[in-house]
Formats: structure tokens, sequence, C-alpha cells
């Protein structure tokens, strides 16, 4: 019975959108209905935390907004996600970067992280 939901979920999935790890910077292109009218609002953060697989993939992304930390998850498959762009890749050790919530300013920043070029 699963390979059945698995053949399914397969077609169901995203192919559109890019790699994303925690400690990644992301701008999420979010579609929201308000009345009839459609618009694209835009999310930028840092991946704190994916979780799940394949379609029930979900992530969470951090900001700050006027000095209070705002946290949001996306189903990662979700038709609402317009557009999914990578800013920048952070240089993390974690999976999960809870941590970041207690910092402040600079302290919530991380390193870049660098891709090897061969």
């Amino acid at each position: 019975m699963s390979h059945i939901i698995d053949r399914l979920e397969a077609g169901l999935q995203r192919s559109d959108l890019p790699r994303i790890t925690p400690g990644d910077t992301v701008k999420v292109h979010v579609k929201v209905k308000e009345g009839e009218k459609e618009r694209i609002q835009l999310f930028q953060g840092i991946v704190i935390g994916i979780r799940g697989g394949g379609m029930r993939t979900s992530f969470t992304v951090r900001k700050i907004a006027s000095g209070v930390g705002v946290e949001r998850i996306f189903p990662l498959h979700s038709p609402t996600i317009d557009k999914l762009e990578v800013v920048r890749h952070g240089q993390v050790r974690r999976a999960k970067l809870y941590f970041l919530r207690e910092k402040l300013g600079k302290a919530g920043r991380l390193k870049e992280r660098r891709e090897n070029a061969e």
C-alpha cells in the first residue's frame, strides 16, 4: 500500500525548487490571497530547521522584523510557494539552529560556507 502512496506523492513533488540546508539565507515568494486578489509576499530569513521527508518536508525560516524574531514554517512542495531563492549558504555544524533564537544582533550571524572550486 505504501508504494502506491509513494508513487502518487512522487508525481506531486516539485522539481523547480533549489536544494536548501539549515543555515541558508533564503527568499521565499509566497502567494497570499486577500479577498479575490492574489499577490506575492516576500519572506527572507535563515533556514533554522528542515523536517519530514518526501511530500511532507517542511522548513522553518527565521528573520528579525522591527527587533522582534519572526519564524514561519513552509511546506516545501506547497503550491503557495511561488519561488524559492537561496541568497547565501551559511556554515553550520547542526541540523537544527534553534540556538539562534537566543542570539541578538551580530551574534546571530553565520559564516558563509565556501564551495570547493575544482
